[in-house]
């Protein structure tokens, strides 16, 4: 019998179409068959194990969107951070998608997470100086069995990250990472306490900070990885890793263990045997451009290190270590006929605990040639304040030949450059010692030109030396015999000679004219610009001494200097420094300023007076420099000089993405320690967070890192205030001040509505109208934004009132309810005297007569700055008060609460300083 097989095929299409068709339409039905089920189940889950805020738009349920896993996704997703970071967003993202276990669904009901799908967002991970993060949303269950999380409701085999921006913030690390275009896949047994998961990742571009500065930008990153994870103890062990970074190879292998107050880590990254070439390819763009053009051969090893605990509160941090080994190397651009040639780099650097004062530099083999020039160095340094130095180089080079055969765009250079250097032993400038050091440098018919301007600086010649047998600053001697160049067909020239630095005996001689803002573009750099014109002619020689004993005589300083139209703008600071025009002159030890006028932002200011002790102030890190001005001003806008600083790092005039997005300057007014300089100030207009003071005359001194105010006057609201005290800068946000003040006669109503402490200070006086005087001393902190911190304030004084009608105060107003005396509301007073004292954010009023009508008024108890009253009143009844009614008033003076015939009140609680 012949066997059928076209209906045997026939059958079989049958039996695979019904199969697919059921298995297409399980797929269809099951999202209908559990549609809010599993929902639910997911957000009573993140409910449950997540400590931050979730949002979501929209919630679906599909095996379509990533095909073939039963997915719910969560569209336009986003989930704020863990304290202290609750008000930033952690992760947000077009759509979240959890992949359903279809076995645990269908038997047993169960909605278990295997898989999470992430796709076109951010993930913003923050840790802030003390080591606090921002990921720490996921709640723990404490009676989880360590080795065994079957019952877990999160059961992972996959995570899938498409296109996402990595961004990693941590300022007590110092590091920051920004990687776009973040695609990962990782696989493994995620369920289980400790597994292996298997990681392949592709970063379009990524950015790494360290410290301030970027070592990897805009760089292509792939990887290949294996990660065995405990997520009992979060750690993390990095077992087989391959990286390329652009076309560099790199391995490294490791631990991660996060802790409760930072991590414990132990990383070992290196490149072993790889094409000099492919570390290029590695570096900021600008050398990948420059690489197309260069032949680049030789074999390098590279090797960092990462190991130790970090944990800020304990301070303690881990060891850093990178070493980099060149040999047989090579460089020739583009067509030209010089190669640098034979390179060999040895060199190792050691960061132990990231302290800077610990730096170990070990610069064992630098040397190349270009023909017979050569350059040849060894350098091995220790610590930063004391520095343990060893060093020997020389070199016999032609620049231009070494300039054609490096070729970095935008820059030539040229000259005939020898150097002979070297030096061993300790520097340490507070212990004044110095390496014994033997060297020369001499540079002769140099040239520089940019890309950033057409004409060169030409005629370079630079011959200097440097000398110490002994190793002491004693024996120290530094001759630049000479320095000069030729810009614009302008010479400038310059010698100098410096001996004996624990006295320096100097004999500088500074002649020429520059045009600044030609000569700092020709080296531009980003974030700082400079403009203006500068002439100099100075004949500077004698001894520090000369001027720290009083031996002026002997001084043989003389000459000037010249600056006109001066305009600084850097990044670092809010405002432009503008000067008009200065002339300066030289005699003996002073610095004349002959005429000197500038503008800061909307300030500007015109100079007269001297500066002394100039020269010591240079040469000596603790000297102080002395001076006497008087100084004449339309107008000083206070707030413009305040000090800027960032939530990121911490640091002054950091321009960190937190402080352009506060672009409003946050710190106190900054004073310099090192000055003994007083002003007789003469200024038109004063402006201070919206304080508006007129004809401000007086004396003012920065003396040891304090402003002083010296019998300063000046109007305000039509009104003449004296003052005395001085102001102190604690830390870039905190200050010190006392201050005395008497203002006589003025405005209370002006007041109120135009000066935004007296509101604070006296809320009260929103109902008054009238003359008030003060006699008032106080003194406290200021915070970051200037204003006074309540609490830290103390001070004493009387507030007089004199002609004064308070309308509509709720406090007389409830009173003459309570007491059925009508005259009491709205009264009019007259040389009412209110002694008060304040302390631990409550002013205390000492009793107060006053008469209103035919009523006779005694006042006192406390207020706060809050508001809240505790006030003891004694209403004297007519004809001359024998009989009185004691009354107290508790609440606040928005809504009082008054007690007739009482005499216990509520004690205000006291607010000290942290």
């Amino acid at each position: 019998m012949k066997f059928d097989y076209k209906k045997l095929g026939i059958k079989i299409l049958k039996i695979t179409g019904i199969t697919i068709g059921s298995i297409l339409l399980l797929m269809f039905l099951l999202p209908l068959l559990f549609p809010g089920t599993i929902a639910e189940q997911v957000k009573l889950l993140a409910n449950k194990k997540l400590d931050g805020e979730l949002n979501f738009k929209e919630s679906k349920l599909s095996f379509f969107r990533h095909f073939p896993s039963l997915t719910v996704s969560l569209d336009e997703f986003s989930l704020k951070g863990s304290a202290p970071y609750k008000n930033d967003t952690l992760v947000a993202a077009e759509e979240i998608g959890f992949g359903i276990n279809l076995k645990s669904l269908i038997f047993d009901g169960v909605v278990n997470i295997d898989e999470i799908f992430l796709s076109e967002g951010i993930v913003n991970v923050k840790v802030n100086e003390k080591g606090q993060a921002n990921y720490n949303v996921y709640i723990s269950d404490e009676k989880e069995v360590s080795t065994d999380t079957t019952s877990t409701a999160i059961r992972l085999e996959r995570i899938d990250i498409q296109n996402v921006r990595l961004k990693y913030n941590d300022i007590s690390a110092k590091i920051n990472i920004d990687a776009k275009g973040f695609n990962y896949v990782g696989k493994g047994n995620l369920d289980q306490s400790i597994f292996d998961l298997y990681t392949e990742a592709k970063i379009d571009s990524l950015d790494f900070t360290f410290d301030g500065e970027t070592y990897l930008k805009n760089k292509e990153v792939g990887a290949d990885l294996i990660t065995r994870i405990n997520t009992n103890s979060l750690a993390f062990v990095f077992q087989q890793n391959d990286l390329k970074i652009n076309k560099l190879p790199i391995s490294f292998i490791g631990k991660m263990n996060f802790l409760k107050d930072g991590y414990d880590i132990n990383l070992k990254i290196e490149s072993n045997d790889s094409r000099l070439n492919d570390v290029f390819t590695a570096m900021p763009p600008k050398y990948v451009t420059w690489l197309e053009k260069t032949k680049v051969k030789g074999r390098t090893d590279l090797l960092l290190t990462f190991k130790g605990n970090y944990n800020a509160s304990l301070n303690r941090k881990p060891d850093l270590s990178f070493a980099m080994n060149i040999r047989e190397g090579s460089i020739a651009y583009s067509d030209s006929p010089f190669e640098t040639s034979n390179i060999s780099l040895k060199f190792k650097t050691q960061l132990p605990s990231l302290d800077t004062e610990k730096l170990i530099v070990d610069l064992d083999t630098l040397h190349f040639n270009i023909g017979e020039d050569y350059l040849s160095a060894k350098i091995n340094s220790k610590g930063m304040s004391n520095i343990s130095l060893s060093a020997d180089l020389k070199s016999k080079l032609d620049l231009a030949k070494l300039s054609r055969s490096i070729g970095f765009d935008g820059l030539d250079f040229k000259g005939n450059l020898t150097a002979s250097v070297k030096s061993k032993g300790d520097y340490n400038a507070e212990k004044k010692l110095f390496p014994v050091t033997a060297g020369v440098i001499n540079l002769k018919n140099g040239e520089v030109k940019t890309e950033y301007y057409p004409n060169p600086i030409t005629d370079i010649q630079f011959l200097a030396s440097v000398q110490n047998q002994s190793g002491n600053f004693k024996d120290l001697d530094i001759q630049i015999t000479p320095a000069s160049f030729v810009f614009e067909g302008k010479p400038v020239y310059l010698k100098a000679i410096l001996s004996n630095f624990e006295d320096v005996n100097y004999d500088i001689v500074a002649k020429g004219e520059l045009d600044i803002s030609r000569i700092y573009k020709v080296f531009k750099q980003d974030g700082l610009d400079v403009t203006g014109y500068a002439k100099a002619d100075l004949s500077l020689k004698g001894k520090q001494s000369y001027a720290t004993t009083g031996q002026y005589s002997k001084l043989q300083n003389k000459g000037s200097l010249a600056l006109r139209e001066i305009k600084t703008t850097s990044e670092l600071f809010p405002k432009p420094f503008f000067i008009k025009e200065g002339l300066f002159s030289f005699n003996q030890d002073k610095m004349n300023f002959d005429r000197f006028s500038a503008n800061y932002g909307k300030s500007d200011f015109a100079l007269k007076g001297h500066l002394q002790n100039v020269i010591n102030f240079f040469l000596e890190k603790n000297a102080t420099l002395k001076g006497n001005f008087n100084i004449d001003s339309n107008n000083i806008l206070a707030d413009e000089f305040m000090a800027q600083t960032s939530e990121a790092t911490g640091k002054p005039n950091d321009k960190s993405e937190v402080a352009k997005e506060n672009p409003k300057s946050s710190g106190v007014i900054l004073l310099p320690t090192n000055l003994n300089v007083s002003l007789l100030a003469n200024a038109k207009n004063v402006e201070y967070d919206g304080l508006k003071l007129k004809n401000v005359l007086g004396n003012v001194a920065v003396r040891n890192g304090k402003l002083l105010f010296e019998k300063i006057g000046f109007d305000i609201i039509d009104c003449n205030v004296g003052i005395n005290g001085f102001y102190d800068d604690l830390s870039p946000k905190e200050a010190a001040f006392d201050v005395h003040f008497v203002a006589k006669n003025f405005n209370v109503k002006k007041a109120y509505n135009e000066i935004k402490m007296f509101r604070e200070l006296a809320s009260a006086a929103e109902k008054a109208e009238g003359i008030i005087s003060l006699d008032y001393t106080v003194k406290g902190k200021l915070n970051q934004e200037m204003q006074p911190v309540y609490p830290t304030l103390e001070g004493n004084g009387v507030v007089t009132l004199s002609k004064i009608k308070v309308n509509g105060l709720k406090l007389f107003g409830q009173l003459s309810k309570k007491t059925d005396f009508e005259t009491i509301d709205n009264p009019d007073l007259s040389e009412v005297n209110i002694k008060s004292s304040i302390k631990n954010n409550i002013i205390s009023i000492e009793e107060t007569k006053m008469k209103i009508a035919l009523f006779r008024l005694r006042l006192k108890g406390e207020t706060s700055f809050d508001g809240q009253l505790d006030l003891r009143i004694r209403v004297g009844l007519p004809p001359v008060g024998l009989i009185g009614i004691p009354v107290v008033v508790t609440g606040t003076s928005d809504d009082p609460k008054i007690k007739i015939f009482s005499k216990t009140g509520e004690e205000i609680p006291e607010k000290k300083a942290n």
